[in-house]
């Protein structure tokens, strides 16, 4: 029997007090359409881990839907992620999502800093600490992780999460739906079956999506790159060419067997219940 796909939204913990003033309207909007969770980013080397706190509660209070919050390793040490793993128990968190991390501007090598080098290892002490008490996602990379060395480096980089314990994956941001494709064929070559549901991000800027493309190695279609760069002026135009562009990226993910869509929302409800609503999506009950 198939199951029905997972969709789900992302925040990052407000960073003025005007973001944090705005935060629980937006959530409110985003919980109305029944999402099965929402995520919660931190910064690097920790630095926001008690706002990723404070937004899971922000979620839980406005709407009890479950929060999975983001969990880093760089620069940590294993007592200190024991204390953040309990204290989310403590809250009923049921999913984490475990992840290396940024590494600081500073830094001479590919390893993170602290008692972990890589988010396996994360992984594997979670699984240690905790047993099966929370679902753990970790990030697939389908387009190869802007610092790693060659894609046969990523993806096995990719498998010893799996390995280790990982029950799902989320993805980068994308916009060619042949990379995921590509991707999931490697996967099912390697024998990992366990869900890859692909990040999704709204195109409502085009230095905006350029600079989030460039930033994590995403690859912006020439001919949509070019587009938006024509459109940049015309913010009607321009919102209604990036929504077609990602609702047929959606539709063709979808369509081909994608397990769901986690859709990256950077706080603002409004272009991604746009993008949702064009997609005609519904959530179970």
């Amino acid at each position: 029997m198939d199951l029905q796909p997972s969709f789900s939204f992302e925040l990052f913990p407000p960073r003025t007090p005007e973001g944090v003033a705005k935060l629980p309207a937006a959530i409110s909007q985003l919980a109305s359409v029944g999402p099965n969770y929402f995520s919660v980013t931190h910064g690097a080397c920790g630095s926001d881990q008690d706002g990723t706190y404070d937004t899971l509660l922000t979620v839980v209070e406005h709407t009890g839907v479950d929060v999975a919050p983001h969990l880093t390793c760089v620069g940590s040490t294993r007592a200190n992620v024991a204390r953040t793993l309990q204290r989310y128990q403590e809250a009923g968190v049921k999913r984490i999502v475990a992840l290396r991390g940024d590494l600081p501007d500073n830094a001479r090598t590919p390893f993170a800093p602290g008692e972990f080098r890589y988010a396996s290892d994360l992984v594997t002490f979670i699984r240690q600490t905790c047993g099966d008490t929370f679902k753990i996602e970790v990030a697939a990379y389908p387009e190869t992780h802007p610092e790693a060395g060659c894609p046969d480096v990523d993806f096995d980089n990719f498998r010893r999460k799996v390995e280790a314990g990982a029950d799902g994956a989320l993805t980068q941001l994308f916009y060619n739906a042949d990379a995921y494709f590509d991707f999931m064929e490697r996967c099912e070559k390697a024998g990992i079956d366990i869900p890859i549901v692909p990040g999704i991000m709204p195109i409502t800027s085009f230095e905006k999506t350029l600079r989030f493309c460039t930033s994590c190695g995403a690859d912006l279609p020439r001919w949509v790159r070019l587009r938006l760069e024509h459109l940049q002026n015309d913010r009607t135009a321009l919102l209604e060419f990036g929504l077609s562009v990602v609702t047929r990226l959606c539709e063709t993910l979808l369509r081909n067997g994608a397990p769901g869509l986690h859709f990256y929302t950077i706080n603002h409800a409004e272009p991604t219940l746009r993008l949702w609503n064009s997609l005609a999506l519904t959530v179970p009950a």
